[in-house]
Parts: C-alpha cells; sequence; structure tokens
C-alpha cells in the first residue's frame, strides 16, 4: 500500500467508528482495536482495554444515537505503524434525566498493520481541565476554527 493509500484507509476505520457510536453498535465499535489494545479512556480507571461488554453498558446510558464525530484528524504512516491526532466531539441525551451532553475531547490513537490490516494498538481520549483549583473538566471548549 502507499502511504495516501494507507492514511484514507485508517480515516475510514474512524469514520466508521464514528458511524458506529450513531447506530449504538458496541461490537462495530470495537472490532478495529487489536487484542490487548491499551486504553487511555476519559472513564476511569487509568488505563483499560477495549471491551464489548463495557462499551455496550455505555452506550446504553444514552437516549437514541450517540453522535461522534472526528476533527482536524493528523495521520502519521511508517511503514506498519501509525498514529492519529485530532478531536473527537460526542453528544447525546442522557437516559438518566433527559440532559443533553456534548463535549469534545483531544484524542491520540496509535495503529499497527497486523495482518495486512490497520489495527489500533493504544488510544488516549483527555479533556483538559480548570487548573483554578476547581479542577472541573473543560468540557465547554471547542478546537480553534
Amino acid at each position: 500500500m502507499t502511504t495516501d493509500t494507507d492514511r484514507a484507509a485508517i480515516l475510514k476505520l474512524i469514520e466508521d467508528i464514528d458511524l458506529a457510536h450513531h447506530d449504538r453498535d458496541a461490537a462495530r465499535i470495537v472490532a478495529p482495536f487489536a487484542a490487548g489494545a491499551l486504553i487511555f479512556d476519559l472513564a476511569p480507571p487509568l488505563a483499560k482495554s477495549m471491551e464489548k461488554a463495557e462499551v455496550s453498558a455505555w452506550l446504553s446510558t444514552w437516549e437514541g444515537p450517540v453522535e461522534r464525530r472526528s476533527r482536524d484528524l493528523a495521520v502519521t504512516v511508517e511503514g506498519d505503524l501509525a498514529f492519529v491526532t485530532g478531536f473527537l466531539h460526542t453528544r447525546s441525551t442522557t437516559k438518566e434525566g433527559g440532559h443533553d451532553a456534548a463535549w469534545w475531547c483531544r484524542a491520540t490513537i496509535c495503529l499497527r498493520r497486523i495482518d495486512s490490516r490497520w489495527r489500533i494498538v493504544h488510544q488516549h481520549t483527555s479533556v483538559p481541565f480548570y487548573m483554578d483549583g476547581t479542577f472541573l473538566a473543560a468540557t465547554d471548549l471547542e478546537p480553534p476554527p
């Protein structure tokens, strides 16, 4: 594959994960992750693996589709390794209380070509927090235009 083809395949993989969120399809969300992928996610614990049961449980806390979209993704490919940096926006309505929830987070996704297919081997998402003593998550921030 060429680097351009690799980049397109990786962006398609991330787009498919975004669509799987909308469809509330936990199996499709976890499918691109390699066995043993290390996940540094917004929710505790500090490190975990990508598990279908956990994703299903999280999806069940939302009413209707979970909208997730990616923005400003930069893809770097070197041989059988690649990484992506950018922003993810998530929005849905909570089942409990019917609250509209929306937030941007930063993401770094590391991939390895395994058996001729790109697989996510590490994903790190984070939300900055205010350093004013409140330590509140800064979910009101948006990426620069």
